[in-house]
């Protein structure tokens, strides 16, 4: 009997950590049927890999495609990236559960701290749940291009629960409204929640400027919330959070701990700084503590120097008057226009610099070039201080000039987090560090990670060796579906989901950031595509070939996982 398709040839990569090897894969009813040599076989379609390495699909842990899912059931970027399945609902930012008198709110909240049009929000979703498990079934009803788990957040539960002194410092929920949190809890895990999100960030903030929901939550809550997570799903379970770790560190490790011994998995964002070994040491000691004895305790993290892109395609960095003036105007080209012009020139100029001009942060802005793909200055030898010393020039004078030279195109990437690249390569190395945060569907005009699995295995992997190419695969492939507990996804193995990736690994690549208009209102957006994935297919179906999509949509919202 003929398999359903064949990929022959490739070097197959499965997941495990395990050696490559030579090997054809088929693919019979959205499952790998064999792996082996099938050179005798037959097949209804088959992929030629040779020459090529074949993966299982990525694992994106963190996401924020919650709303986008409504009008881009492509889930770009991250789609372009080898991702199947993406993990929503992080930083206590969801949709869900919500009565029908706070969906406003809620999409007010994801545009202030996510860059998502409240009204695109509201208009590009159905808005047709109230539970956690009735927006999991909306989601399925959209039809996704990926694989989709989600969270509940601390943002909508707290808000349910205790109205808008939810966000107030120093304000906790009673008895009766913390049995309220945990009874929305409860239910959002049973309707199919892998577990739990919450934000202690000092920079999410609502519309009035308050912090969200949820970050003031004592240990009374957090604690309270973890058990829920556990007596509702299992150990295992997830509890998710976007920490602060400077002003907080003790009482956010304190929390951290406090989860893993209940029986959750804690899953943390987290990274490294400039000094000494940027925190690794402690970090490992922390980990290796955390992570006995059934406890579990997972970091994800940059994988390449990020934090924003500064340009003229939504945000120039230099915010004087003339400036803001600048970007109101309707396009690029405009805003290119009048840089020309000498007068408007010299007035951005004049007011930039008699306004402090870029200050320290020239010392870690970077441009990104217009050559075919991105420079990403790895060697930190083209930070915009470093060019003007150079050049014996301001660094406005040197931004302005590029801009002008570029027509606009050029973007400058900000190094806020993941800047100390040994410190950081070194944090990744950890073993319970996942270097994966692609963050598409946050930020979305600001700046985007979503190539984070392409830059980890070519400009890291490949180029740097910071991992094997069968650690970085499994790191992101086979330890992320572990992390979540997803059932038979993450490596190829036999009968296990056909999610799998097919990959020209000598000539993969991010190409260029590109601002685009395609949210619902006109929003604008970054998205970034890639160079060298052949094919990747979820379910067994070819849903991107060659960088186009192929209309299959057979992603699945999952909602069963391996749990204690």
């Amino acid at each position: 009997m003929a398999h359903s398709l064949i990929i022959s040839g490739g070097t197959v990569v499965d997941g495990s950590g395990a050696a490559p090897k030579r090997a054809d894969v088929a693919i019979d009813d959205g499952r790998v049927s064999r792996i082996g040599d099938l050179s005798g076989a037959e097949a209804s379609e088959t992929i030629d890999a040779t020459g090529k390495i074949v993966t299982p699909g990525f694992v994106d842990l963190h996401t924020h495609l919650d709303a986008q899912i409504g009008w881009d059931p492509e889930m770009r970027p991250s789609s372009y990236h080898g991702v199947t399945t993406a993990l929503i609902g992080n930083c206590g930012v969801t949709f869900a559960p919500c009565g029908k008198d706070n969906r406003r709110y809620l999409a007010e909240l994801m545009e202030a701290v996510e860059d998502i049009a409240a009204d695109a929000i509201m208009d590009g979703l159905p808005w047709n749940w109230t539970t956690f498990g009735e927006y999991l079934d909306c989601v399925q009803s959209l039809r996704p291009t990926l694989n989709v788990v989600g969270m509940c957040g601390h943002s909508a539960i707290r808000f349910e629960a205790m109205g808008d002194k939810s966000c107030d410092e120093g304000v906790q929920a009673d008895d009766r409204e913390l049995k309220r949190i945990v009874e929305l809890v409860k239910e959002s895990v049973e309707g199919g929640a892998a577990g739990f999100s919450t934000s202690r960030f000092l920079g999410h903030r609502v519309p009035d400027g308050r912090l969200t929901p949820g970050t003031w939550a004592d240990p009374r809550e957090t604690r309270a919330i973890q058990q829920a997570v556990v007596d509702a799903g299992g150990r295992g379970g997830m509890f998710q959070v976007a920490p602060d770790m400077r002003t907080r560190y003790d009482i956010e490790r304190q929390m951290f701990e406090t989860g893993a011994e209940i029986g959750c998995q804690v899953l943390f964002s987290g990274g490294t700084g400039p000094d000494g070994d940027g925190g690794v040491a402690r970090w490992a000691e922390f980990f290796e503590r955390n992570n006995t004895d059934g406890k579990r305790v997972t970091g994800i993290c940059h994988t390449r120097p990020s934090g924003s892109f500064f340009g003229l395609a939504q945000q120039a960095f230099l915010r004087t008057p003339a400036w803001q003036e600048l970007m109101k105007l309707p396009s690029i080209a405009d805003r290119v226009a009048a840089l020309k012009d000498p007068a408007t020139h010299e007035k951005l100029v004049t007011e930039a610099k008699e306004n402090g001009g870029f200050g320290e942060v020239a010392r870690i802005l970077h441009p990104m070039g217009t050559d075919e793909f991105p420079d990403f200055d790895l060697e930190n030898n083209r930070n915009l201080q470093k060019l003007a010393d150079d050049a014996g020039k301001d660094p406005v004078d040197v931004y302005v000039e590029r801009l002008i030279a570029s027509e606009g195109k050029e973007l400058w990437n900000l190094w806020a987090f993941g800047g100390a690249l040994e410190n950081q390569w070194n944090y990744m190395r950890l073993p319970h560090v996942v270097p994966m945060l692609g963050d598409a569907g946050a930020h979305v005009g600001q700046f985007t990670d979503a190539d984070s699995p392409t830059f980890l295995l070519g400009e890291l992997t490949r180029d740097r060796g910071v991992y094997s190419l069968e650690e970085a695969v499994h790191r992101i492939s086979g330890k992320s579906a572990e992390v979540l507990g997803l059932k038979e996804r993450g490596e190829l193995r036999e009968g296990w989901h056909a999610d799998i990736n097919v990959i020209d690994y000598e000539n993969l690549t991010s190409c260029h950031p590109e601002y685009v208009n395609d949210f619902p209102h006109n929003g604008g957006r970054l998205v970034v595509k890639s160079r060298g994935y052949d094919a990747t297919l979820v379910a067994g179906k070819v849903v991107i070939q060659n960088g186009q999509y192929t209309g299959n949509r057979p992603g699945e919202v999952i909602r069963e996982f391996i749990r204690g």
